[in-house]
Formats: structure tokens, C-alpha cells, sequence
């Protein structure tokens, strides 16, 4: 409405400007993706695959901290599953994925020590 013939020519070429404008456009969501990979994604990817090598050896005897805060010695080890001692007598069937952590009792005996 107020534009000038001048106005209106500028803009116009200013649009056909090609590949270039339109790969300006989008690299700032490439850059965005790029910080996201690289400060969320592939920490947490890192995270989960050492919790599952954690998780795979499993093996009896081996002192586990739960992800309720739960400490327990392991006393059988199955596929999806593990039997969990919380107390003298008292055994607990847990996923073997609810395992936060595992301390040997070597570990802590060889710390105590220092």
C-alpha cells in the first residue's frame, strides 16, 4: 500500500537469491541438532550402555545397590531377573535392569584398608 515501485523491485530480488539463502535459513537448526547430539544425546547413549554391560555381568555374590536406594547380595542370576538378599533370610526377585549399581566386596574391603 505505501511501498514504493523502488521497495518492491529489492524485495523481489532479494528472494530469488538461490540455494544459498535457503541453507542460511537452515543452518542455525543444524547447529542446534549438532548441540543437542553432543550434550544430551550421546552422553545418555554412553550412560545406557554401560549400565547394560553393567547389567549383563551380573553374577552371583556380587554386592548391588537397587534403584529404591536397596542394598543386597546377589544369590541367583537369570535372564531378565535376579534374586536379591536385602536381609538374612529375606530374598527379593528384582528386574536386573532396577540394578543402579554394583559393589563387590573386594572393593570395598581394598578401601577400608587405605
Amino acid at each position: 500500500m505505501f511501498a514504493t515501485p523502488a521497495y518492491a523491485s529489492t524485495a523481489g530480488a532479494a528472494a530469488g537469491g538461490g540455494m544459498t539463502a535457503t541453507l542460511i535459513q537452515f543452518l542455525p537448526f543444524v547447529l542446534i541438532f549438532v548441540l543437542f547430539w553432543f550434550l544430551l544425546i550421546r552422553p545418555q547413549q554412553k550412560r545406557m550402555k554401560a549400565h547394560q554391560a553393567m547389567v549383563g555381568g551380573l553374577k552371583r555374590g556380587d554386592t548391588v545397590v537397587l534403584s529404591n536406594g536397596m542394598i543386597g547380595k546377589v544369590t541367583r542370576v537369570e535372564d531378565a531377573e535376579a534374586m536379591v538378599e536385602i536381609s538374612q533370610g529375606v530374598n527379593v526377585r528384582v528386574v536386573k535392569s532396577m540394578v543402579a549399581e554394583v559393589r563387590n566386596r573386594t572393593e570395598i574391603a581394598a578401601n577400608d584398608k587405605k
